[in-house]
């Protein structure tokens, strides 16, 4: 992996020229190194991962290097205004208040969240009328941990609401039965069950609205984004996309050939 460090200039201009992407040919992707099957770590430490694969094909085609830098999924809007990262490029949401510091490409992908509990379901959950009273899970930063917030009712209702760092610890403290049901992405809780079956089940209740997902960028970053989207539209139109789509889902979950 490529280390880069940036000096800091004097005055806001000279911070953009250091950060600025035109003037290197390395992209610097931000990712949650457990978003598995998005952007994660494996069992020998490598970064794998749908999105990754995305990413580095399009960075190929745009004759540019790629970083991929693992960044804590709360602390986003840090990371990419402070010129630490270029993209988000990893099962990222295109939600309003992501859009309030970033800009994004054309969606690519559908998500939901729904709800996940250990294999027997002993507390029966059904759907969101039954969390009353239930100590429920949302991991920091998370597109659900967003709405929960900003539904009061809902989350007053619960016994206790926490969030947790990453998926691998929120799936960690389901099974200790530390919490009774999570909020999670729909592809992380069925790839997760896919790994480790008899585990979890899902509820097929959908919380919040659907969502699509998209590449993230800097507020006024349009070049870059621009660049980025087309390389990206031809990894699609030319059947790339779907073939990476197929190994990680068995499915072509692709949506952005839609738009074409």
């Amino acid at each position: 992996m490529i280390l880069i460090v940036g000096g800091c200039g004097d005055s806001k201009e000279d911070s953009k020229e250091v950060n600025s992407t035109k003037h290197r040919n390395i992209l610097t992707i931000g990712f949650d190194e457990s978003f598995a099957p998005m952007g994660f770590r494996d069992e020998n430490g490598e970064i794998v991962g749908f999105d990754i694969d995305l990413a580095k094909e399009t960075a190929k085609r745009m004759g540019a290097e790629v970083e991929f830098r693992p960044i804590a999924w709360d602390k986003k809007e840090e990371e990419i205004t402070s010129g630490n990262i270029d993209m988000i490029w990893n099962g990222l949401d295109i939600i309003d208040d992501y859009k309030k510091f970033m800009i994004f490409s054309k969606p690519y992908m559908d998500n939901r969240q729904i709800l996940l509990v250990n294999a027997g379901n002993i507390h029966r959950i059904y759907s969101l009328s039954d969390l009353e009273g239930k100590v429920v899970g949302a991991q920091a930063g998370s597109n659900a941990e967003t709405y929960i917030r900003e539904n009061e009712d809902l989350k007053n209702s619960f016994a206790v609401f926490r969030t947790f760092r990453d998926l691998n610890e929120g799936f960690e403290t389901l099974r200790k039965e530390q919490f009774y049901v999570i909020v999670i992405d729909e592809i992380a809780a069925r790839y997760e069950m896919s790994k480790h079956p008899g585990d979890f089940e899902i509820i097929e209740a959908t919380v919040g609205p659907s969502t699509e997902f998209g590449i993230g960028f800097r507020k006024n970053d349009t070049e870059l984004r621009d660049k980025v989207q087309k390389e990206f539209d031809s990894v699609v139109a030319d059947g790339t996309a779907k073939q990476i789509s197929m190994k990680w889902f068995q499915s072509d979950l692709i949506k952005l050939k839609k738009h074409h």
